[in-house]
């Protein structure tokens, strides 16, 4: 059996941009991704701490070191800029394993660079 358990998450990121009318996804500084071990094209749940909302989405890879992080598409109704939010991937864990599985957790500061990774 398989637990869908956390993976990793991006706590307390700052929304920089969001773009109605591009395709979709959220685009993140190539930097956070690496923090936290996601990829392009990952599925993501994006929840906004300032509005309550809650949405699932993708990744796209945002310029490194640009400290974006940018809504798009019809995601982009979900946020504003300056808006806080925790974006978080989850994986399949093997239940025998679990017990003992710890997530990737990245704290962001307000200018959405790294300030610690557990």
């Amino acid at each position: 059996m398989f637990l869908s358990l956390l993976k990793t998450k991006l706590h307390g990121a700052t929304v920089t941009k969001t773009d109605l009318h591009y395709e979709g996804s959220i685009q993140i500084d190539q930097d956070l991704l690496d923090a936290a071990g996601l990829v392009e094209f990952e599925r993501v749940d994006v929840w906004n701490v300032t509005s309550g909302s809650r949405i699932q989405t993708y990744v796209i890879n945002g310029a490194r070191g640009s400290g974006e992080v940018m809504l798009n598409g019809g995601a982009a109704r979900y946020a504003e800029p300056g808006d806080k939010v925790i974006i978080a991937a989850f994986a399949q864990v093997e239940a025998e394993t679990a017990r003992n599985y710890k997530p990737t957790v990245v704290l962001i500061n307000d200018d959405n660079s790294v300030k610690s990774v557990r």
